[in-house]
């Protein structure tokens, strides 16, 4: 597969997933669980629609940064490198994503569904066409990762809290394109392996008699 049909591939999947976050986060059962607290813990359903919809508002609002100079790494390298993944739940980062979830859906269910259709509509006519540059968010380290990577990264955000969301509200987890499904399932297992080893991902996956209690990737 060339850069540019890998390029194409996961724009297609994340717009793809980004037309189930405009549906789901529209539903009125969202809307009728908006203050009630999310499956996530100290979260609301409001924050967690906002955290969800953040991940679509995130890919035009980096595009519209400047190119950063850093050294550009790999996915993979990017998710070895962060300091969030199995954070504790009160660390300044983890208490940054709850504030800025309930600060993105402010405006309640209807404005925020509304933004994000919005969005998704505009990302449909502009991502295909966007260059693939280096993208750097203030919190990281001294890289930058590709536009692409970081846009796979927020397809791996979408799939991850659609199924919160949708638990949350009791409603069934929406279905995505299976592609986009096994890129994430690659992602998480990658970052699986790092935390655990091999040996428990192995038995998690092919021997339940001795598997550990957990393999989280996140």
């Amino acid at each position: 597969m060339t850069q540019s049909t890998q390029s194409t591939n996961t724009r297609e999947l994340y717009l793809a997933a980004a037309e189930v976050v405009a549906k789901l986060v529209a539903a009125p059962e969202v809307a009728a669980g908006w203050l009630e607290a999310s499956a996530l813990p100290k979260l609301s359903v409001q924050g967690l629609a906002g955290h969800l919809a953040g991940q679509i508002f995130f890919i035009p609002a980096m595009l519209a940064e400047p190119v950063p100079v850093e050294p550009v790494i790999s996915i993979h390298e990017y998710y070895a490198r962060v300091s969030w993944i199995g954070s504790d739940i009160d660390s300044p980062f983890n208490q940054a994503i709850r504030t800025g979830g309930e600060q993105d859906a402010a405006g309640g269910p209807g404005d925020l569904a509304e933004r994000v259709a919005t969005c998704v509509k505009e990302l449909r006519a502009t991502l295909p066409a966007a260059p693939d540059r280096a993208v750097r968010r203030p919190t990281w380290g001294p890289w930058s990762i590709s536009f692409d990577d970081f846009v796979t990264s927020r397809l791996l955000e979408v799939v991850v809290h659609s199924d919160d969301l949708a638990y949350s509200v009791g409603i069934p987890t929406p279905e995505f394109p299976p592609a986009a499904v096994e890129t994430v399932v690659d992602l998480l297992s990658r970052i699986a392996l790092r935390r655990h080893g091999a040996t428990d991902v192995l038995r998690a996956l092919s021997r339940a008699e001795r598997a550990p209690a957990s393999i989280s990737a996140l």
